[in-house]
Protein backbone atom coordinates (compact mmCIF):
# COMPACT_ATOMS: atom_id res chain seq x y z
CA UNK A 1 0.00 0.00 0.00
CA UNK A 2 1.48 3.34 -1.05
CA UNK A 3 1.74 6.36 1.20
CA UNK A 4 -1.34 8.10 -0.27
CA UNK A 5 -3.55 5.08 0.41
CA UNK A 6 -2.20 4.74 3.94
CA UNK A 7 -2.92 8.40 4.64
CA UNK A 8 -6.42 8.12 3.13
CA UNK A 9 -7.22 5.04 5.22
CA UNK A 10 -6.32 6.94 8.39
CA UNK A 11 -8.80 9.69 7.47
CA UNK A 12 -11.70 7.22 7.25
CA UNK A 13 -13.48 7.07 10.63
CA UNK A 14 -14.21 3.65 12.15
CA UNK A 15 -17.70 2.20 11.93
CA UNK A 16 -19.89 3.37 14.79
CA UNK A 17 -22.12 0.27 14.76
CA UNK A 18 -21.66 -3.21 13.41
CA UNK A 19 -23.36 -4.28 10.18
CA UNK A 20 -26.77 -5.84 10.76
CA UNK A 21 -28.27 -8.73 8.81
CA UNK A 22 -30.44 -7.59 5.94
CA UNK A 23 -34.08 -8.61 5.70
CA UNK A 24 -34.55 -11.84 3.74
CA UNK A 25 -37.85 -12.57 2.01
CA UNK A 26 -39.57 -15.76 3.11
CA UNK A 27 -42.07 -16.15 0.26
CA UNK A 28 -43.11 -14.81 -3.13
CA UNK A 29 -45.32 -12.19 -1.47
CA UNK A 30 -42.58 -10.79 0.74
CA UNK A 31 -40.08 -10.83 -2.11
CA UNK A 32 -42.04 -9.24 -4.94
CA UNK A 33 -45.25 -7.74 -3.48
CA UNK A 34 -44.71 -6.62 0.12
CA UNK A 35 -41.00 -6.31 -0.45
CA UNK A 36 -38.59 -4.39 1.75
CA UNK A 37 -35.83 -4.42 -0.88
CA UNK A 38 -35.20 -0.87 -2.13
CA UNK A 39 -34.60 -2.05 -5.71
CA UNK A 40 -37.92 -3.92 -5.85
CA UNK A 41 -39.72 -0.95 -4.30
CA UNK A 42 -38.14 1.31 -6.93
CA UNK A 43 -39.57 -0.91 -9.67
CA UNK A 44 -42.98 -0.91 -7.95
CA UNK A 45 -42.95 2.88 -7.76
CA UNK A 46 -41.92 3.23 -11.40
CA UNK A 47 -44.46 0.69 -12.64
CA UNK A 48 -47.35 2.27 -10.74
CA UNK A 49 -46.31 5.75 -11.84
CA UNK A 50 -46.11 4.59 -15.47
CA UNK A 51 -49.62 3.09 -15.24
CA UNK A 52 -51.22 6.23 -13.82
CA UNK A 53 -49.11 8.30 -16.22
CA UNK A 54 -50.74 6.45 -19.13
CA UNK A 55 -54.12 7.59 -17.78
CA UNK A 56 -52.85 11.18 -17.88
CA UNK A 57 -51.62 10.59 -21.44
CA UNK A 58 -55.06 9.40 -22.55
CA UNK A 59 -56.66 12.43 -20.91
CA UNK A 60 -54.28 14.72 -22.80
CA UNK A 61 -55.28 13.00 -26.06
CA UNK A 62 -58.95 13.60 -25.30
CA UNK A 63 -58.33 17.26 -24.49
CA UNK A 64 -56.44 17.80 -27.74
CA UNK A 65 -59.10 15.90 -29.66
CA UNK A 66 -61.75 18.25 -28.33
CA UNK A 67 -59.67 21.32 -29.16
CA UNK A 68 -58.75 20.13 -32.65
CA UNK A 69 -62.01 18.49 -33.70
CA UNK A 70 -64.83 19.82 -31.50
CA UNK A 71 -67.54 18.39 -33.74
CA UNK A 72 -65.98 14.93 -33.58
CA UNK A 73 -65.48 15.07 -29.82
CA UNK A 74 -68.85 16.52 -28.86
CA UNK A 75 -69.14 13.78 -26.21
CA UNK A 76 -66.57 15.73 -24.16
CA UNK A 77 -68.74 18.25 -22.33
CA UNK A 78 -67.52 21.43 -20.68
CA UNK A 79 -67.64 19.74 -17.28
CA UNK A 80 -65.74 16.71 -18.58
CA UNK A 81 -63.06 18.93 -20.12
CA UNK A 82 -62.46 20.66 -16.80
CA UNK A 83 -62.29 17.29 -15.08
CA UNK A 84 -59.78 15.97 -17.63
CA UNK A 85 -57.57 19.05 -17.19
CA UNK A 86 -57.68 18.73 -13.41
CA UNK A 87 -56.84 15.03 -13.19
CA UNK A 88 -54.20 15.27 -15.94
CA UNK A 89 -52.40 18.09 -14.14
CA UNK A 90 -52.67 16.41 -10.75
CA UNK A 91 -51.25 13.14 -12.10
CA UNK A 92 -48.38 14.77 -13.96
CA UNK A 93 -47.24 17.04 -11.12
CA UNK A 94 -47.87 14.83 -8.09
CA UNK A 95 -48.55 11.19 -8.87
CA UNK A 96 -46.14 10.74 -11.78
CA UNK A 97 -43.13 13.05 -11.47
CA UNK A 98 -42.82 12.86 -7.69
CA UNK A 99 -43.17 9.08 -7.68
CA UNK A 100 -40.74 8.45 -10.55
CA UNK A 101 -37.95 10.84 -9.59
CA UNK A 102 -38.08 10.36 -5.83
CA UNK A 103 -39.75 6.99 -5.32
CA UNK A 104 -38.25 5.25 -8.35
CA UNK A 105 -34.84 6.83 -8.86
CA UNK A 106 -34.44 7.59 -5.16
CA UNK A 107 -34.90 4.01 -4.00
CA UNK A 108 -32.77 2.58 -6.79
CA UNK A 109 -29.89 5.06 -6.86
CA UNK A 110 -29.39 6.29 -3.30
CA UNK A 111 -28.19 2.96 -1.77
CA UNK A 112 -25.96 2.27 -4.78
CA UNK A 113 -24.41 5.73 -4.93
CA UNK A 114 -23.81 6.28 -1.20
CA UNK A 115 -22.57 2.75 -0.50
CA UNK A 116 -25.50 1.76 1.73
CA UNK A 117 -26.67 -1.84 1.88
CA UNK A 118 -30.32 -0.73 1.77
CA UNK A 119 -32.54 2.08 2.96
CA UNK A 120 -32.25 2.87 6.65
CA UNK A 121 -35.91 1.98 7.32
CA UNK A 122 -36.88 -0.84 4.92
CA UNK A 123 -40.29 -1.53 6.48
CA UNK A 124 -41.28 2.14 6.35
CA UNK A 125 -40.00 2.21 2.78
CA UNK A 126 -42.38 -0.62 1.91
CA UNK A 127 -45.27 1.18 3.63
CA UNK A 128 -44.53 4.37 1.71
CA UNK A 129 -45.08 2.60 -1.61
CA UNK A 130 -48.34 1.00 -0.54
CA UNK A 131 -49.66 4.33 0.71
CA UNK A 132 -48.77 5.75 -2.71
CA UNK A 133 -50.53 2.83 -4.40
CA UNK A 134 -53.65 3.42 -2.27
CA UNK A 135 -53.58 7.11 -3.20
CA UNK A 136 -53.50 6.18 -6.90
CA UNK A 137 -56.43 3.79 -6.41
CA UNK A 138 -58.47 6.52 -4.70
CA UNK A 139 -57.70 8.87 -7.58
CA UNK A 140 -58.87 6.32 -10.15
CA UNK A 141 -62.00 5.53 -8.14
CA UNK A 142 -63.01 9.20 -8.40
CA UNK A 143 -63.77 8.58 -12.11
CA UNK A 144 -66.55 6.19 -11.18
CA UNK A 145 -68.35 8.12 -8.42
CA UNK A 146 -71.55 10.07 -9.14
CA UNK A 147 -70.65 13.38 -10.75
CA UNK A 148 -67.20 12.19 -11.75
CA UNK A 149 -63.84 13.53 -10.55
CA UNK A 150 -63.27 17.08 -9.48
CA UNK A 151 -62.90 19.72 -12.16
CA UNK A 152 -61.63 22.54 -9.96
CA UNK A 153 -58.19 22.65 -11.59
CA UNK A 154 -55.16 20.76 -10.38
CA UNK A 155 -54.39 23.53 -7.87
CA UNK A 156 -57.73 22.86 -6.09
CA UNK A 157 -58.20 26.49 -5.09
CA UNK A 158 -60.65 26.85 -2.19
CA UNK A 159 -63.50 27.51 -1.85
CA UNK A 160 -64.15 26.96 -5.57
CA UNK A 161 -63.13 23.28 -5.33
CA UNK A 162 -66.02 22.45 -2.97
CA UNK A 163 -68.75 24.65 -4.45
CA UNK A 164 -71.75 23.04 -6.11
CA UNK A 165 -71.16 24.93 -9.37
CA UNK A 166 -67.75 23.29 -9.85
CA UNK A 167 -67.72 19.91 -11.65
CA UNK A 168 -67.39 17.24 -8.98
CA UNK A 169 -67.52 19.87 -6.24
CA UNK A 170 -70.81 18.79 -4.72
CA UNK A 171 -70.32 15.04 -5.22
CA UNK A 172 -67.80 12.50 -4.07
CA UNK A 173 -65.20 13.51 -6.67
CA UNK A 174 -63.55 16.21 -4.57
CA UNK A 175 -63.75 13.98 -1.49
CA UNK A 176 -61.86 11.19 -3.24
CA UNK A 177 -59.32 13.70 -4.55
CA UNK A 178 -58.65 15.13 -1.09
CA UNK A 179 -58.44 11.68 0.49
CA UNK A 180 -56.02 10.63 -2.23
CA UNK A 181 -53.82 13.67 -1.58
CA UNK A 182 -53.84 13.05 2.17
CA UNK A 183 -52.81 9.41 1.75
CA UNK A 184 -50.17 10.36 -0.82
CA UNK A 185 -48.56 12.95 1.45
CA UNK A 186 -48.47 10.52 4.38
CA UNK A 187 -46.77 7.94 2.17
CA UNK A 188 -44.30 10.43 0.73
CA UNK A 189 -43.40 11.68 4.20
CA UNK A 190 -42.33 8.16 5.15
CA UNK A 191 -40.38 7.79 1.92
CA UNK A 192 -38.83 11.25 2.07
CA UNK A 193 -37.58 10.72 5.61
CA UNK A 194 -36.04 7.47 4.41
CA UNK A 195 -34.14 9.23 1.62
CA UNK A 196 -32.88 12.01 3.86
CA UNK A 197 -31.80 9.74 6.72
CA UNK A 198 -30.15 7.26 4.35
CA UNK A 199 -28.09 10.01 2.73
CA UNK A 200 -27.09 11.50 6.07
CA UNK A 201 -26.58 8.36 8.15
CA UNK A 202 -26.29 5.40 5.76
CA UNK A 203 -23.28 6.51 3.72
CA UNK A 204 -20.23 4.31 3.44
CA UNK A 205 -17.23 5.31 5.54
CA UNK A 206 -15.22 7.93 3.71
CA UNK A 207 -18.22 9.08 1.63
CA UNK A 208 -18.48 12.67 2.80
CA UNK A 209 -21.29 14.97 1.74
CA UNK A 210 -18.97 16.76 -0.68
CA UNK A 211 -18.19 13.44 -2.37
CA UNK A 212 -21.84 12.59 -3.03
CA UNK A 213 -22.87 12.40 -6.71
CA UNK A 214 -25.03 15.22 -8.01
CA UNK A 215 -27.89 12.77 -8.58
CA UNK A 216 -28.01 12.02 -4.87
CA UNK A 217 -27.76 15.71 -4.04
CA UNK A 218 -30.71 16.40 -6.35
CA UNK A 219 -32.88 13.70 -4.79
CA UNK A 220 -31.83 14.77 -1.30
CA UNK A 221 -32.60 18.45 -1.95
CA UNK A 222 -35.95 17.68 -3.57
CA UNK A 223 -36.91 15.44 -0.64
CA UNK A 224 -36.07 18.14 1.90
CA UNK A 225 -38.06 20.75 -0.04
CA UNK A 226 -41.05 18.40 -0.35
CA UNK A 227 -40.90 17.54 3.35
CA UNK A 228 -41.14 21.25 4.11
CA UNK A 229 -43.94 21.95 1.61
CA UNK A 230 -46.21 18.90 1.75
CA UNK A 231 -47.29 19.20 5.43
CA UNK A 232 -48.97 22.54 4.60
CA UNK A 233 -50.77 20.86 1.69
CA UNK A 234 -51.79 18.01 4.00
CA UNK A 235 -53.32 20.37 6.55
CA UNK A 236 -55.09 22.37 3.82
CA UNK A 237 -56.52 19.15 2.35
CA UNK A 238 -57.82 18.06 5.75
CA UNK A 239 -59.36 21.48 6.38
CA UNK A 240 -61.07 21.52 2.97
CA UNK A 241 -62.31 17.98 3.57
CA UNK A 242 -63.81 19.10 6.90
CA UNK A 243 -65.50 22.02 5.12
CA UNK A 244 -67.01 19.62 2.61
CA UNK A 245 -68.08 16.87 5.02
CA UNK A 246 -68.59 18.53 8.41
CA UNK A 247 -69.69 22.01 7.41
CA UNK A 248 -66.76 23.81 9.04
CA UNK A 249 -65.68 27.28 7.92
CA UNK A 250 -61.95 27.07 7.30
CA UNK A 251 -62.36 28.15 3.66
CA UNK A 252 -66.07 29.05 3.70
CA UNK A 253 -66.40 32.00 6.09
CA UNK A 254 -70.02 32.65 5.11
CA UNK A 255 -71.21 29.28 6.46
Amino acid sequence: MDEANIRASKDIPPAEVADVELYHAKSFWTKYVFSQDAKVIAIQYSGTAAAIGFVALVLSWLMRLQLGFPALADFITIEAYYQFVTIHGMIMVVYLLTAVFLGGFGNYLIPLMVGARDMVFPYINMLSFWFYFLAVVLLVVSFFVPGGPTGAGWTLYPPQAILSGTPGGSGAGIIMMLLSLIVFIIGFTMGGLNYVVTVLQGRARGMTLMRLPLSVWGIFTASVMALLAFPALLVASVMMLFDRLLGTSFFMPTL
